[in-house]
């Protein structure tokens, strides 16, 4: 069966790789900039990333990374990468072969991990998590918020982005592993702190322990974002129902298929990136039935208030649901 063509909701350019560095040990950032001389790049808040497209034809990968730059800068956007050694393929080709003058597709920006108002913060980043949490600092210093970053990884040498740090250095504090040991969550976090918002961004180890030790804190304190899907061990996959309204289709999920491919199989227009719900390139609005969520990236607020879901991973909490597609 043919595909749909798929209906693009947001943005879709070709920037131009204006300059290459290494930030630190295993970490690269890219400055991306637009391929004709003074156009404008969308405005982006903090907390945002894109999609970058690696590579052409069926292949080809797209992956997800947080802009890392200033939000004031419109003709400029920067990424910053970490090579792993179980990379999906995305990091090794950004490290191995993306060069200066190269031209990559990107998408969004896209934000789920958005920078609400408070007069104090707390922000706890470990490894490659720094890079959504560097613009986030920027805004809360100009708007003269109370903040302080703990920000952990496995050795200095692996820290990228401390020398842009160092003007802040009374708020920061560096916990190399190999020198002071794991971050101190009981000291950070066992008391709840009273107009607080805790940002956290790093490896799943570090962002569950993070969530165990804030749940006595407000619901709404905590803010996390994720890199790598939630573990969904031992969730059975039923067969439901799924109304796409707008359609006027009645469609079967079967066990092994998710929304989305269901849909794309149907003709139906839809759009995704991760396939692992990480991204919310396919969050959907949900007007009836209960949704089963399995994606990294709502809220419990979000999750309860039953509005949205990624069609990619997340599935229905009964036998049927309704969606505005």
């Amino acid at each position: 069966m043919m595909f749909a063509e798929t209906v693009l909701h947001e943005p879709e350019l070709d920037l131009v790789v204006r300059s290459a560095r290494a930030e630190s040990d295993g970490v690269r950032s890219l400055e991306l900039t637009p391929v004709n001389d003074g156009e404008r790049l969308p405005r982006w808040t903090p907390g945002a990333h894109i999609d970058v497209m690696l590579g052409t034809g069926p292949n080809a990968l797209v992956r997800q990374y947080s802009l890392c730059g200033d939000t004031a800068t419109v003709d400029s956007w920067q990424i910053a990468v970490l090579r792993t050694t179980d990379s999906r393929g995305g990091s090794q080709y950004i490290h191995e072969r993306i060069q200066v003058g190269d031209v990559v597709r990107v998408r969004g920006p896209r934000n789920h991990f958005a920078l609400a108002g408070s007069p104090r913060y707390l922000f706890i980043a470990g490894g490659i998590g720094i890079t959504p949490i560097l613009p986030m600092i920027t805004e809360v210093e100009a708007a003269g918020a109370d903040w302080h970053l703990v920000y952990g990884g496995r050795n200095r040498d692996s820290m990228a982005f401390v020398d842009r740090l160092a003007a802040h250095s009374e708020k920061v504090t560096l916990v190399p592993q190999d020198e002071r040991g794991p971050i101190d969550l009981d000291a950070l976090l066992g008391t709840p702190e009273p107009d607080t918002l805790v940002y956290c961004c790093g490896p799943a180890g570090l962002l569950d322990a993070v969530e165990a030790k804030c749940r006595s804190w407000p619901s709404s304190a905590l803010r996390v974002e994720r890199f790598a899907p939630v573990a969904t061990d031992g969730a059975e996959n039923r067969a439901f129902t799924v109304v796409l309204q707008r359609s006027g289709l009645t469609l079967t999920v079967p066990s092994d298929k998710s929304i989305y491919s269901v849909c794309r199989e149907n003709d139906v227009s839809v759009l995704a990136s991760c396939l692992e719900g990480i991204c919310g390139t396919c969050e959907t609005e949900v007007l009836d039935g209960e949704v089963e969520h399995r994606d990294a990236i709502l809220d419990e607020d979000e999750r309860a208030s039953n509005t949205t879901m990624m069609i990619c991973v997340s599935r229905c909490h009964g036998d049927k649901l309704t969606l505005d597609l």
